[in-house]
């Protein structure tokens, strides 16, 4: 078996997205296994690999993790993304839990009925200049260093990069009226291994498409 991590879901982003951000910020390789139908998925139940019947799932270190916050739980901590002391990762889980608040939201745009796009993309917008993209601006503010906690990178700074960069694929100007998070989203996207999984042929993967729903859908329904 190889020492690599091992990824089980679909061939998107997902749930899994944040945890192939992780592991790519770690500089860690990892190989993926795509859920191609319903009966690749019925296997993983069937075979015991996944305790709450639901993917994702990452085999790791000889466990099979599922629980998207349990996985990057453990990568951050494995990989020192997570603070220095319990302060530090209490402010980390903070940040972390208001970006995976965005993230539903943003992830959940492509299921929305045709009706209800428009609404649903205005909720999306309005949400992250008035309420989560001003709290960040706060704190790089308030903070005055490079990172959004301590003064060494983090998965808060992983994964904050992730959802700048999903917001700006809804409304391209979407960061005008927030520098401090330019600057941000530039700095770290030049961190090396951030450089590399944001070069075309990484294992990042697109935002989904319409004409992909129906095969997903089937993955999982």
């Amino acid at each position: 078996m190889s020492g690599k991590p091992k990824l089980h879901y679909f061939n998107g982003r997902g749930r899994m997205e944040s945890i192939r951000w992780l592991l790519a910020a770690a500089g860690v390789e990892f190989e993926e296994c795509f859920l191609e139908t319903k009966d690749d998925l019925t296997k993983l139940q069937k075979d015991g690999s996944l305790l709450f019947q639901q993917v994702p799932m990452v085999e790791i270190d000889g466990m099979k993790l599922v629980q998207t916050r349990a996985i990057a739980n453990y990568i951050a901590t494995k990989y020192n993304l997570y603070g220095k002391d319990p302060k530090e990762r209490a402010l980390i889980d903070m940040y972390v839990e208001a970006i995976f608040d965005l993230n539903e939201l943003i992830m959940t745009h492509i299921l929305q009925p045709a009706d209800k796009k428009d609404q649903h993309l205005a909720t999306i917008v309005d949400k992250a200049t008035n309420r989560y993209f001003p709290a960040y601006e706060k704190v790089l503010k308030d903070h005055g260093q490079d990172f959004l906690v301590g003064n060494q990178f983090s998965r808060a700074d992983v994964q904050l990069l992730e959802i700048l960069l999903m917001a700006e694929e809804c409304k391209p100007d979407i960061l005008a009226k927030f520098p401090l998070l330019q600057s941000f989203k530039a700095r770290i996207s030049n961190i090396p291994t951030i450089k590399k999984f944001l070069q075309p042929g990484s294992q990042r993967k697109a935002p989904l498409q319409e004409k992909d729903l129906p095969k997903v859908m089937k993955i999982f329904y």
